[in-house]
């Protein structure tokens, strides 16, 4: 039997979307798990704009479990902002992030914080075998490799939406107000003490997930363009290429002509030329867009998240 006073409070935070089928079984695993670990604990459920009655459900919940709160969004924003909401309500010393299909089982939440208790702020569930399908999976490691740049190498690798971490880490990005959010580049803004374990990840047994590949690479591109200048030193590095690449042409095309009298012939030759040096302009300024556009939506002072309602009632007459 596990030592209940061996883990600190605990905050547990789960972003919801049509999801109604799996709160309850969700509910009980939690409830049973975390009454072994902890004297004091919260669940905070936080409803991305479902389009199920998993708001209803969540109603229900909280009169069978006390320690659950429920959020409830006014429309869709995504599942790290969703995430970003509960984990600026969070009241106690660690939270533990869980997604909602089941795919995380609560007694694997021991190995996490059995590791965070080594010094490390932040702990991913790295799971032993994944249990996606094939374009979630390519789709997975193309938002790894962007996270490279921002977290290193390694801990991008192990990333993982099963994570626990101190909770003034937040600290870090208490301020932030962004529409753009990922919560793992986020992290990084206030420790580096990441590490991540193996662990159990389930079949998802109910429902399918929500995640295509398309959003999946929008969220990299987000990424990429929210969080690091990657991209812009990329449109450097090819400007500078391509100017090698003319000063080369135009060597070529010195040297033939006092070498053999006559520059180089043809159309096709010069039109080429214009074509590469056209599209690497265009494709640099596109990333510019790119980032104009962020700071344009930044400007905009667009929040992450707005909430509809939050159950208890009471919480917010706290706040």
């Amino acid at each position: 039997m596990t030592n209940h006073l061996k883990y600190p409070t605990l905050s547990i935070i789960i972003p919801a979307y049509n999801s109604s089928g799996s709160l309850g079984i969700l509910m009980e695993q939690l409830t049973q798990t975390l009454a072994t670990l902890t004297e004091e604990y919260e669940i905070i459920v936080v409803n991305d704009g479902s389009k199920d009655n998993t708001w209803q459900v969540l109603s229900q919940l909280i009169q069978t479990y006390p320690h659950v709160r429920a959020v409830n969004l006014l429309r869709n924003y995504g599942q790290h902002n969703a995430l970003l909401c509960g984990i600026q309500k969070a009241k106690c010393e660690v939270i533990v992030t869980v997604d909602d299909d089941l795919q995380h089982p609560p007694q694997e939440i021991h190995k996490l914080l059995d590791k965070l208790n080594e010094g490390y702020d932040v702990v991913y569930g790295m799971p032993q075998h994944e249990r996606h399908g094939l374009w979630r999976d390519m789709a997975s490691q193309v938002t790894k490799l962007v996270l490279q740049n921002t977290m290193g190498a390694q801990t991008a690798r192990n990333v993982s939406a099963f994570r626990a971490f101190r909770t003034w880490v937040r600290e870090a990005f208490v301020g932030y107000n962004g529409s753009f959010v990922s919560i793992d580049v986020l992290l990084t803004w206030g420790t580096t003490r990441f590490t991540a374990i193996p662990v159990q990840h389930e079949p998802r047994k109910i429902g399918v997930s929500n995640y295509t590949l398309s959003k999946l690479v929008t969220h990299a591109l987000n990424m990429m363009t929210g969080f690091s200048v990657l991209p812009l030193q990329f449109a450097s590095l090819i400007g500078f290429t391509f100017t090698l690449f003319g000063f080369a042409v135009l060597a070529y095309v010195i040297g033939r002509y006092i070498i053999l009298g006559y520059s180089v012939a043809g159309f096709p030759f010069l039109a080429s030329i214009i074509a590469i040096f056209s599209g690497a302009q265009l494709f640099a300024l596109g990333i510019i867009g790119e980032y104009l556009a962020r700071m344009h939506f930044r400007l905009m002072d667009k929040p992450p998240f707005a909430i509809r309602e939050q159950l208890p009632a009471q919480e917010e007459e706290q706040e």
